[in-house]
């Protein structure tokens, strides 16, 4: 592996692309270098190497949070850059620089394995396998009208704030398009100083994702100053037992326990209403729940089943247009609802406020972004399955 890990301590890597006209220092990147484990960094994924958009590059990494730092730009042209990271997280929207201009970007990319200590691991679905959210490296994928890749450097983060993220198919990073979450969203809306570690899962249940260890996993890596966010209802809804609500109730009361135990603020997030749910509830007692329990055990709450009736209301005619089927999100629909998670930080007065991103205005679910602005380049990687759940 590359000297990120030499002399059993991190240290920072640079990589210099195009014409040598800017002197950075770092790996003098080609289209020849192609990802590779004997490699461990290189265009990924069977993109043109960088010669056209969209292109993928890899840097095998150890799990851990990455500050990530870009120089965008080009001497002779314009760019638009769009950059997402892992499985298809939105990081930077629509960065322009001018002939000759170059400007630096940064964010901070959580990556993250299976494995745990004393040998346990998360219990992975067979869709997981080979995703990039799962793996041993840290995957940039660059797009845009004209990206200009000049320089990037990785640099390993301990200080880093962790936004961990438990839940359903609307809030796991979705591999595929055109299928999207809030929580793949959610990275574009901070600053640098927040990573974004999304651990839901599409078909999941809180009851699942204990019985999986995903949860154990959250709890295991986190530190305090972390935030947790849960959001489920949705596939807790299907299970036909008489105690289910009572037992997710229970869980989820544990749950909160234990975030503070390890010094996390938990933050409960109402399930989002379905396409159908406009006018009527199609989540039985679930969301009602989560407000029971944020109210008796003193837990921040953000009601996203109340703001996307609004947000859905709004939309009126254009509703479909934020759906992919009667549940999940296409990007525009999924960049909304994480507007409204964002916007509930606000309101909640929570102390990661401070860290949403100086360009990210207030936000009405009542008066919602328009479609024809909306501007988030597709991936390349596509599927017609719909996710587990619905």
């Amino acid at each position: 592996m590359l000297p990120l890990i030499g002399w059993g301590q991190p240290q920072p890597l640079g990589f210099q692309f195009g014409g040598g006209e800017i002197e950075l220092g770092g790996l003098r990147v080609t289209p020849t270098n192609v990802f590779s484990r004997s490699t461990d960094f290189g265009f990924d994924l069977n993109t043109d190497n960088g010669k056209s958009a969209p292109f993928f590059f890899s840097v095998a990494v150890p799990e851990g949070n990455y500050r990530v730092e870009i120089l965008l730009g080009d001497s002779k042209s314009a760019t638009t850059n769009t950059i997402k990271a892992e499985s298809r997280r939105l990081m930077i929207e629509s960065a322009v620089t001018q002939p000759g201009e170059n400007r630096w970007v940064k964010f901070t990319v959580n990556v993250r394995t299976p494995r745990m200590a004393d040998s346990r691991a998360v219990k992975l679905k067979p869709r997981e396998q080979g995703v990039l959210h799962w793996d041993d490296k840290l995957t940039l994928e660059f797009s845009g009208a004209r990206p200009g890749l000049r320089f990037l450097k990785i640099n390993p983060i301990a200080n880093a704030i962790t936004v961990f993220l438990a839940g359903d198919s609307t809030v796991t990073d979705q591999p595929n398009e055109p299928w999207n979450s809030w929580g793949q969203m959610l990275p574009r809306f901070f600053t640098p100083d927040v990573a974004v570690a999304n651990h839901a899962e599409s078909g999941e249940s809180l009851k699942n994702s204990l019985g999986s260890r995903r949860i154990e996993k959250i709890l295991r890596t986190m530190n305090a100053r972390d935030y947790l966010f849960v959001q489920f209802g949705h596939n807790d809804m299907k299970d036909r037992t008489t105690n289910a609500v009572a037992v997710f109730k229970t869980n989820l009361r544990k749950l909160v326990a234990d975030t503070r135990a390890r010094g996390g603020t938990p933050v409960l997030v109402t399930s989002m209403e379905r396409k159908a749910g406009v006018t009527h509830d199609t989540l039985t007692d679930y969301p009602r729940v989560m407000r029971e329990v944020a109210q008796a055990d003193g837990v921040a709450l953000i009601d996203l089943h109340a703001m996307s009736r609004r947000l859905y209301t709004a939309l009126g005619a254009d509703l479909d247009k934020a759906f992919v089927d009667g549940t999940h999100h296409n990007a525009y629909g999924s960049y909304e609802m994480a507007r409204c998670v964002v916007q509930g930080i606000r309101d909640l007065k929570l102390p990661l406020a401070k860290f949403i991103a100086a360009d990210v205005g207030e936000f009405n679910p009542a008066q919602p972004d328009a479609l024809a602005g909306f501007n988030v380049p597709a991936s390349p990687n596509k599927s017609l399955v719909k996710p587990d759940g619905n």
